[in-house]
């Protein structure tokens, strides 16, 4: 493994374990969450759309494999949205404190995995995908670590909490790294096609609807395309 691309792997496991320390200082308002996930979404856009869509077509690959793959992968985000929610309910019907939550942590950290995945594709495939990737997906693990206040977790175990979450996501991007090394372009490019659902889901199914679940302000909206703005400039730049 390349040192530096190491380094840049360790950035969103890093930006997670700063979250959950924030967090344990700092209860940021519901207000001040939904600007938060506005902006996380808007990046987690431009992701799609500036990096990994483009990168999906470089890489040439059958396109029923790709539309088989994005469809799988929209059927696993389904699943596991179908899976939380039925933690949930359950939770809540057993009455028990902190059980409720227990499907949200467990779906937190399979979304988790998943980014790291798709960051370790993103550097399998070379260029600047996996760089750029790792650092505009950073934005969504700080919001999973400024989201981790609940009334079962607090303090210092939340630090504790988002440091397994960097953990995880580091560990994934090794993984996927490593398992898509000198794929074939199908391979690759359908297991991009899969990611692109997951972040499409992640976008539309987590963080603007929670984002919506108070009463929006006009500035919500400058705040999603200051995300999307963000990011672009990262790639355009080169970072």
């Amino acid at each position: 493994m390349n040192p530096a691309n190491l380094l840049l792997m360790s950035i969103p496991a890093l930006v997670a374990l700063a979250g959950g320390i924030l967090a344990a200082f700092w209860h940021p308002s519901r207000n001040a969450r939904s600007l938060i996930q506005h902006f996380a979404a808007g990046v987690v856009l431009a992701a799609l759309a500036v990096e990994l869509l483009p990168e999906i077509s470089r890489e040439h690959a059958p396109g029923p494999v790709l539309a088989g793959c994005f469809a799988l992968g929209s059927l696993f985000m389904y699943a596991l949205k179908l899976w939380a929610m039925r933690m949930a309910h359950q939770g809540a019907l057993s009455g028990a404190a902190g059980a409720g939550t227990q499907g949200l942590f467990a779906a937190t950290f399979i979304d988790i995995a998943v980014d790291g995945f798709i960051i370790g594709a993103g550097f399998a495939t070379g260029g600047e995908t996996g760089p750029i990737l790792a650092i505009g997906l950073s934005a969504e693990v700080l919001f999973l670590g400024l989201s981790l206040t609940s009334d079962t977790i607090k303090g210092w175990r939340i630090v504790a909490v988002s440091g397994a979450l960097g953990a995880v996501v580091l560990a994934a991007s090794l993984l996927g790294s490593f398992v898509l090394s000198g794929a074939s372009n199908a391979v690759i490019g359908g297991t991009l096609a899969f990611s692109a659902a997951a972040l499409l889901y992640l976008v539309t199914e987590e963080l603007l609807m929670e984002a919506h679940e108070i009463e929006e302000k006009p500035v919500s909206t400058l705040v999603l395309f200051g995300g999307f703005l963000a990011f672009w400039t990262i790639q355009l730049v080169g970072v």
